[in-house]
């Protein structure tokens, strides 16, 4: 899948979210919608003459519900800060990363939580990162407007913002704006202020998006102008042409985020494939076929290596010397309260 062929893609898969795309079905994947890259499980089809079977979702609290509410599979791909619900709620098994031979290649930084790794065993396997920032218009929005964050509460773009559907990056954005760069320690007042701001924000925006393409399409219709946005969406707009840039470095910073892989319990499907397809996407070849398809960066070194610093560069993925909010676990029960909160602002209250 080429990145001018992410938006029907990602768009497609969305639509089919809840529903199997099959193939093998002795493994099911339940993963983000847009990742059943060929290049990601090609050693898989190469070894099984398939690829796996697919279902998808949009959204890490969504895929959380239906995992606990009885759906199964036999992978999940979940974002690093839902971990710990998988694994309080009894829903994961920890991986035996003897069979996995590329675990050690894994950077270090993405195991550096006991909720990833203890001495009950690996309980995630880091696969992919990205960026989350604002996304614009090159020829409305100056420069000077996106160069704080504080363009999503400036009433010259009424109605012309769009922010993702996700609690945890709207609240990444709301503490970055209101100066916090740690969310591990959120206070009651932090929270307030980031609230306040979420409810200025809202009355600027023109709709949340629920998908990379949902946003792309946003912007490329000329509805909105300036999106918190995933790398991702903005390099499948870059590849079409439109003039959007991405600015990482607003004066308040910008966040990260990176996902993978749990083993959900009592699968239906077979355990070996499940192997064989988490060794498939840990190879390093996997590397570019991830960035050419959606535009991430790998979490293993063997794989990043693959990858030049310009190419770093074109997807937004380079160092910056900006802020970052790193989107690392938190406080379970803060999440449910930002989770609350932010369906309250969402209905205006």
């Amino acid at each position: 899948m080429k990145l001018h062929t992410f938006l029907l893609a990602s768009a497609a898969a969305l639509a089919l979210s809840g529903t199997a795309r099959a193939a093998d079905p002795e493994l099911l994947v339940f993963d983000w919608a847009g990742f059943e890259v060929e290049g990601l499980f090609a050693d898989y089809k190469a070894k099984h003459g398939d690829a796996p079977t697919y279902t998808f979702y949009g959204d890490d609290d969504e895929a959380f519900q239906k995992v606990a509410s009885g759906f199964k599979a036999d992978v999940a791909h979940p974002c690093s800060q839902m971990v710990s619900k998988y694994r309080d709620a009894g829903l994961i098994e920890p991986w035996d990363v003897s069979r996995i031979p590329a675990f050690d290649t894994l950077a270090p930084k993405f195991l550096a939580s006991p909720i990833f790794k203890d001495d009950q065993g690996v309980w995630y396997i880091p696969t992919d990162w990205g960026a989350t920032a604002v996304a614009y218009n090159t020829e409305e929005v100056p420069a000077e407007d996106v160069a704080t964050l504080q363009v999503f509460t400036n009433p010259k773009y009424a109605g012309r913002t769009s922010l993702p559907d996700s609690s945890d990056d709207v609240w990444a954005l709301a503490y970055l704006a209101t100066g916090v760069t740690d969310w591990t320690t959120i206070s009651d007042e932090q929270f307030a202020a980031a609230a306040a701001w979420l409810r200025e924000a809202h009355q600027n925006v023109a709709a949340y998006w629920a998908d990379p393409a949902e946003m792309s399409q946003l912007m490329a219709s000329g509805a909105v102008q300036v999106a918190w946005s995933w790398n991702d969406g903005v390099v499948a707009l870059q590849g079409e042409n439109y003039p959007v840039g991405f600015q990482r470095e607003a004066t308040e910073g910008s966040s990260s985020f990176f996902c993978g892989f749990v083993n959900l319990k009592d699968g239906p499907g077979s355990e070996d494939k499940a192997y064989d397809f988490i060794n498939s996407w840990l190879r390093p070849e996997a590397a570019p076929a991830l960035l050419e398809a959606i535009g991430y960066g790998h979490t293993s070194t063997a794989a990043m290596d693959l990858i030049s610093d310009e190419e770093l560069v074109s997807i937004g993925l380079n160092e910056i010397s900006a802020p970052v909010l790193a989107q690392t676990p938190n406080d379970p029960a803060l999440r449910e309260r930002q989770l609350a909160e932010f369906e309250k602002i969402k209905a205006g209250f």
